[in-house]
């Protein structure tokens, strides 16, 4: 369940940032703050299980490689062959974490 809140956050944070860049009005910066507690609240739902190292380093990663994408396809930033090897680097990179962190024994004991 705690990989399952990192990816809630890095989905989240994808809007949250993108509202950022983007908001007008009010409401629009209503959603934006909305975004923000959502995805900080699954980061920290996320750490009570995993190392909140691994969590932060997923986080970021995901969501930068998420957000340098949806650049690249809908708001026509420059795009290089070695943007999108250096995105490939982080999601290996996230992979790897993922696979190499343990969840942590208190949780998996029905105690988290």
């Amino acid at each position: 369940m705690a990989w399952l809140y990192v990816l809630l956050a890095a989905i989240v944070e994808i809007f949250w940032v993108i509202g950022l860049r983007y908001s007008d009005s009010v409401l629009e910066w209503a959603g934006t703050v909305v975004a923000i507690v959502i995805s900080f609240y699954a980061i920290i739902k996320a750490c009570e299980t995993l190392p909140s190292g691994t969590v932060y380093a997923v986080f970021t990663g995901s969501g930068a490689a998420a957000i340098v994408l949806i650049d690249f396809l809908f708001f026509h930033a420059e795009f290089s062959i070695a943007k999108v090897i250096f995105i490939a680097i982080i999601i290996v990179g996230v992979i790897g974490i993922k696979m190499t962190t343990l969840v942590s024994d208190e949780a998996t004991e029905g105690g988290g």
